[in-house]
Parts: C-alpha cells; structure tokens; sequence
C-alpha cells in the first residue's frame, strides 16, 4: 500500500499587490515620483562651517506620505547651483533660509551633526552612519528624540 501527498503547490492564490516586482504587469507606477530624498553630501564647507540654501518648491511625492522640499544651494567649486531633494519638515516653507554644516543653528529645517544638538530635541532624517545621506526618522509624521550623548 503506498499513499501519495497531493500536490499543494497549485492551491490558493497570489496576491496582486505583493506582485510588484515579478515581470512587466503588475509594476509600481513610478513615472511620476520626484526622485530620491536625501541629505547633502558632506563637504569642506558643511564640515567646518555652514551651507545656506533656499526652498524652492515644496511638492507631494507619489508613493511617499511625507512632502519633498526642492533645496537650492550654490556650489562651492564650480559657478553653478546644486538642487537637493529633502524631505519637508513641520514648518518649512518656501523661500525660507535653510542652513546645513557644523555652525549652523538649531532652528526648524537646518541640518547639523548630531552632537551639536542638545538631549531632548525632536529631530528627522536622521543618519545611521556618517555620510549616508539621512536614514531614520524619513515618513511622514516620524520623528526621533535625542535621549543622551555617549561618546
């Protein structure tokens, strides 16, 4: 007497939205995303003392719940202006002066090392390791609070 196991790899079935990736139909519609959202690459300028930057544009991001601010900075090596992609934070707005580097000010929008901002701040858009661009803290709503400084 020999039993048999039926075939169970041809029930149930698959679900659509976890199809994205698996051939040309059912793809995400990215024509109309904005772009990658990071912080500035850190330079001479941003390390020893500040950036400033204008807001240009703040725009909703198809498939991103936070909004996107467009950021104009002026390059520092060449005659030409350089346009970042960051995500908005409460209270930016546009035209507003937004200043990254190690001496800038602790005020909505800025962007400064970690060090340089006191226990119990509400920080977004927060590094995992110097250099990557931003990490933490990046939807819509999300925040960090600084607990301590170990060193």
């Amino acid at each position: 007497f020999f039993f048999q196991q039926p075939n169970t790899a041809t029930m149930g079935k698959y679900v659509q939205a976890q199809r994205k990736g698996k051939s040309p139909i059912f793809k995400a519609h990215i024509r109309t995303r904005k772009g990658a959202v990071k912080l500035r690459s850190i330079d001479y300028a941003e390390r020893r003392g500040y950036v400033r930057g204008v807001i240009k544009d703040i725009m909703h991001d198809p498939g991103r719940g936070a909004p996107v601010a467009k950021v104009q900075f002026l390059n520092a090596y060449r005659f030409k202006r350089d346009t970042e992609l960051m995500v908005a934070t409460e209270g930016m707005y546009t035209g507003q002066f937004i200043y990254c580097g190690k001496k800038a000010t602790l005020t909505i929008g800025n962007v400064l090392p970690l060090r340089g901002v006191p226990e119990g701040t509400i920080v977004c858009n927060v590094e995992a390791k110097v250099g990557d661009r931003g990490a933490f803290a990046r939807g819509s709503g999300c925040f960090a609070v600084v607990i301590s400084h170990d060193e």
